[in-house]
């Protein structure tokens, strides 16, 4: 069979790419192929599926402070939301499309103050409101188609499987992870933003990752994470707090006081 010349290979991506080209909360280009509504069924179903896996909290203090903090959050971005409280010893939380929200009890021995806990929830909560995983699950269709027509164009024959594998590593590499550190970067700004006008301070969320680097592990380097290292969203984290400072303090100054009590 005839090989797909090259040029078609690459018009084909790049009309794709600009079919779905949209610009996230803070300006910077998506691409964007899943339709909402299948990102929200997805959502609904791993939600489900996580609550079956792991119980949901019975203490009523512990629901009511986490539900406090997060209906504070999600009042700032519109929208339905639901909250569970996950009785678990990981310090994480997670929120999905279609307004789910997910918290795990071991988060709230590291988050000391409702404000650090908001930080976590903004954050979450950012990465629904900028379409996150509609771009990662978008950048890994096409990263997959990319590597498949990679193939087809390079063919059998010594040193194909080689440059394949080099192709693979860079994609991982060169694309992926860094494209989820911007999401990562892109989420605590805007978490920074949401909490500041939830009446919540901002300047807690570096305290927050503070004290996540003192309970971490060993860690990848950065080039090879998800995640920006903790030095650098800490530092990128301070560098937005001359913006949203005055927020805070116009939202405290507008009556903005969530009174969660922390248990």
């Amino acid at each position: 069979m005839r090989k797909p010349s090259r040029n078609l290979v690459l018009s084909g991506l790049a009309i794709t790419a600009l079919a779905a080209c949209a610009t996230s909360p803070l300006g910077r280009s998506q691409l964007k192929l899943v339709s909402d509504s299948e990102l929200n069924q997805l959502g609904a179903t791993a939600f489900q599926e996580t609550a079956k896996k792991t119980p949901v909290t019975s203490d009523g203090r512990t629901t009511a402070y986490v539900n406090c903090v997060a209906n504070a959050i999600t009042r700032e971005v519109g929208g339905t939301w639901e909250v569970k409280v996950f009785d678990s010893k990981d310090v994480n939380a997670f929120a999905l499309p279609g307004g789910k929200i997910g918290v795990y009890t071991g988060l709230l021995a590291i988050t000391e103050t409702p404000d650090q806990l908001a930080a976590v929830i903004g954050h979450e909560v950012a990465h629904v409101i900028a379409g996150h995983s509609n771009e990662r699950v978008s950048q890994q269709q096409v990263t997959s188609v990319g590597l498949t027509m990679a193939q087809v164009l390079v063919g059998g024959g010594v040193g194909g499987d080689t440059l394949m594998s080099a192709l693979g590593a860079g994609a991982q590499y060169g694309v992926l992870l860094p494209f989820s550190r911007a999401h990562e970067s892109e989420a605590d700004l805007l978490g920074l933003d949401y909490m500041a006008k939830a009446g919540f301070d901002p300047r807690q969320a570096a305290a927050l990752w503070r004290n996540m680097a003192k309970s971490g592990g060993q860690k990848p380097p950065e080039f090879a994470s998800s995640h920006p290292s903790d030095e650098t969203r800490i530092r990128q984290i301070e560098g937005r707090l001359p913006q949203d400072v005055p927020v805070y303090v116009q939202a405290l100054a507008n009556g903005r006081r969530p009174d969660c009590k922390r248990v």
